[in-house]
């Protein structure tokens, strides 16, 4: 056999050491810029979904209803503050005079913030690792409606930190039955059956097309709890 030769590692790659502890910096300033801001916006719920919703969809609409709702008890709605389901979701939390967040993300062919988030609670972020940790530490539910891979990035990260206890126990909510439903099976028939996740695995997340009996979901476990910021350190 051949002997292998070992790959030869470029400078470019032995003198980047300077820039990644660099960036260590650039990272802590927006973890404290996140945990600044959202604290003291107080509780809220994260809306995730695609940003390719059409505003004639129904669930655009959903979206808007589901968020009126949530301001009507108090509490805020935090998006990924881009156009669709999160423009939506943003929309009706203005308009029912709630507050609006929007998490930001730089990426090269999205168009920014939408006009919906308030701009006292808009943040822009870089990584997608610290807007997650944004995402889930300051949200008491999390609802999430038909969506792409980010929204399914967003949705299994969750039901992990969930699932190995890294965060309270919260409500995350499924809109669209129809959408969710083929994931639901593979989850049941597929994951359930080989081991690979407990049957009370599946208790970690409730189906609907329902926005009302979402939202009664979320009423039901803060009346008897109060609302904390999550993960335990």
């Amino acid at each position: 056999m051949e002997e292998q030769k070992p790959l030869l590692i470029p400078n470019s790659y032995k003198n980047g050491y300077d820039r990644e502890v660099w960036s260590i910096f650039k990272i802590m300033g927006e973890l404290v810029d996140g945990y600044d801001t959202l604290f003291r916006i107080g509780p809220c719920v994260s809306i995730f979904g695609s940003a390719r919703t059409a505003v004639d969809d129904p669930y655009y609409e959903k979206a808007s209803e589901c968020a009126k709702l949530l301001t009507k008890m108090g509490f805020g709605v935090i998006t990924g503050a881009g156009p669709g389901i999160m423009e939506a979701a943003n929309k009706g939390a203005q308009e029912s005079g709630g507050k609006s967040v929007g998490l930001g993300i730089e990426l090269p062919h999205e168009q920014g913030i939408n006009q919906y988030v308030q701009k006292e609670f808009a943040l822009n972020f870089d990584y997608f690792f610290v807007r997650k940790v944004m995402f889930i530490k300051y949200s008491q539910a999390l609802i999430v409606f038909p969506g792409g891979f980010g929204t399914m990035d967003e949705l299994f990260e969750s039901l992990t930190l969930v699932q190995t206890q890294k965060v309270s126990i919260i409500p995350i909510i499924l809109i669209g039955v129809d959408y969710w439903s083929g994931l639901v099976s593979w989850i049941e028939e597929t994951m359930i059956t080989h081991g690979t996740i407990s049957e009370k695995d599946r208790e970690l997340f409730f189906l609907t097309d329902s926005i009302e009996d979402g939202v009664a979901k979320i009423r039901a476990m803060y009346e008897s709890e109060e609302p904390m910021p999550n993960f335990y350190f």
